[in-house]
């Protein structure tokens, strides 16, 4: 089963890619969203899994909301606010919120620090 999560930007992107197998794909809305960016969401979306990965500001729970409708069966994974969005959120946060998640056999954990 395909796995797609759904973050706002290609540095959101960025910073996800840094934690996930090449396997999940990780598709950015870029702001606005309109009838033939939700159509192309869907489509590459297809069948598989679907997370909402969004800042938590109001513009993030605005597309939040939006994709909401689009994707009511996706699952939602949330920053801590003070966090400057996504992107400004530290590894382990968000390793930590992919678990929550279900995602545990998608994420490439850091190697450890030996002492």
């Amino acid at each position: 089963m395909s796995i797609t999560i759904i973050v706002e930007g290609k540095n959101d992107r960025s910073r996800l890619r840094r934690v996930l197998v090449p396997e999940v794909e990780i598709l950015c809305t870029f702001g606005t969203l309109n009838t033939l960016k939700l159509e192309s969401l869907r489509q590459k979306a297809g069948d598989g899994e679907v997370y909402l990965y969004m800042d938590n500001d109001s513009s993030g729970k605005k597309i939040r909301g939006i994709l909401r409708d689009a994707f009511p069966d996706a699952g939602h994974i949330y920053t801590r606010r003070g966090y400057a969005g996504v992107e400004g959120t530290p590894d382990e946060y968000n390793i930590n919120q992919l678990e929550k998640a279900g995602l545990e056999e998608f994420i490439i954990y850091p190697e450890p620090i030996p002492f």
